[in-house]
């Protein structure tokens, strides 16, 4: 959780035009058909959206990104409109599989412009959706719409996860460190009692027999002597 707190911190060192420029370019990558596969544009965004602390901040870069989505998305547009039924054949489709291509058109052929929308959660095939609605000659008038209304919804995601959990890792660590503080002093409470516990049982405790054994005398045993000065009866001595 603490090199949460520290990449938090670093970034928000950083001029937030840069880092919004950043994540910009990241939203890019990942929508551009392609780059995508290459370049981890949700993990950067993600990282990033965690210096979008308040609402000015969460504002623009929720923009920033959406903008570079969706330009992403026209290049997966003008190629399709350039090479047609002919881009299913392309190594970059085939890298990224061509079952997503097809899936792809089915819910084009089904939904119309509205797929760019409904598939931009979908990994994979939101990537290849604006390439098979060029390649479906949609009209640009309908695909630019529900292109930047699925670039929203994207920024909003994972611009909105890294915002929040940068919040609450901060958060997390700063109760964590009172915690430990807690703890610290409640297990050194606990071992100062069991040390004062045990002392006073080992105080408290009747000696052992080894003890008893080892405080008496070696040497043969005196008997007392009677009021008259003579040794007690049965030691052998002679009455008067």
């Amino acid at each position: 959780m603490e090199w949460v707190t520290r990449a938090v911190e670093g970034l928000g060192g950083l001029p937030f035009p840069a880092v919004a420029g950043v994540a910009g370019l990241m939203a890019f990558a990942e929508s551009g058909l392609g780059v995508g596969t290459v370049v981890p544009g949700e993990t950067g965004v993600l990282l990033l959206g965690a210096s979008a602390t308040g609402a000015g901040r969460f504002a623009g870069m929720l923009l920033v990104v959406a903008l570079g989505v969706t330009a992403g998305d026209h290049v997966g547009y003008l190629l399709g409109r350039r090479y047609g039924p002919r881009m299913r054949d392309l190594a970059v489709v085939r890298r990224l599989g061509v079952r997503h291509w097809d899936r792809a058109v089915a819910i084009l052929r089904r939904y119309g412009a509205a797929a760019v929308f409904t598939t931009r959660l979908v990994p994979v095939v939101r990537t290849v959706t604006p390439a098979a609605a060029g390649a479906a000659r949609v009209r640009y008038r309908h695909f630019l719409p529900a292109s930047f209304a699925g670039a929203l919804l994207w920024a909003a995601f994972y611009v909105g996860v890294g915002a929040f959990a940068g919040a609450s890792a901060t958060r997390l660590e700063q109760r964590l460190g009172q915690v430990s503080w807690i703890l610290l002093g409640g297990a050194v409470v606990l071992f100062a009692a069991v040390r004062l516990i045990r002392r006073r049982r080992a105080k408290a405790a009747p000696p052992d027999a080894a003890e008893i054994a080892g405080n008496e005398p070696s040497g043969p045993r005196e008997e007392p002597l009677d009021v008259r000065g003579t040794r007690a009866a049965g030691c052998g001595g002679p009455r008067v």
